[in-house]
């Protein structure tokens, strides 16, 4: 019997991430994805264009910080 990939289940909690701007504390939160940017819902922080920015203060994606697991 093969133990459970502990590293999938690390990978999959950080799809559902949330990351906070530095700058305003937007709040990007992948199950709701960014209206503004036309994100649909379940695209993970890591996935965003290299364009995307703070929809609220137009930081940069080097901005955000992950927010803990809850």
């Amino acid at each position: 019997m093969t133990p459970p990939d502990h590293e999938d289940a690390s990978l999959e909690g950080a799809a559902h991430r949330r990351y906070e701007c530095g700058i305003c504390w937007y709040i990007y939160d992948p199950t709701q994805g960014d209206d503004v940017w036309q994100i649909p819902p379940g695209v993970p922080f890591s996935e965003l264009p290299d364009q995307w920015r703070c929809p609220n203060c137009d930081a940069d994606k080097a901005r955000f910080m992950a927010m803990p697991e809850e």
